[in-house]
């Protein structure tokens, strides 16, 4: 049934200001926008990580009806291999706290989480079995 994890869409009302935050942040550009340049885009994607998952940022008029404003709901964690030094990163780039650093029971799981300036929670997780599952497709 579910095949793995496909594009998480965070929502922004300066699309402009998200994609040179996460530029910055990621170290790469999107690699899609719609509509395409010169247009300014309602949509941008970027792929990240081991498995390029897929981060898609969306212009907040596109937000589906009733959708709030505030932080809150899921939260997707993102595997980091240095928790402290990504959540200090992104405190320095204006990110505020919105769990701090915890420890999850034994076995070396420990996450927290962000609030991105355009008000997307943002979760960041040290996870030994993503290592192991990466280990062995190695």
């Amino acid at each position: 049934m579910f095949r793995g994890f496909a594009t998480i869409s965070f929502y922004a009302d300066d699309l402009a200001a998200a994609r040179a935050w996460y530029t910055d942040l990621l170290g790469i550009e999107p690699y899609y926008a719609f509509p395409q340049p010169p247009e300014p885009p309602a949509y941008l994607e970027f792929r990240v990580g081991d498995d390029e998952d897929e981060l898609g940022f969306i212009d907040r008029r596109y937000a589906p009806s009733g959708a709030s404003n505030t932080p809150g709901g899921a939260v997707m964690f993102w595997h980091v291999d240095d928790l402290a030094a990504t959540l200090d990163r992104l405190l320095g780039m204006g990110a505020t706290v919105y769990e701090p650093v915890t420890e999850r029971g034994t076995g070396g799981f420990r996450t927290a989480s962000v609030v991105d300036p355009f008000g997307n929670v943002l979760g960041l997780m040290n996870n030994p079995h993503y290592l192991e599952v990466q280990a062995r497709r190695a």
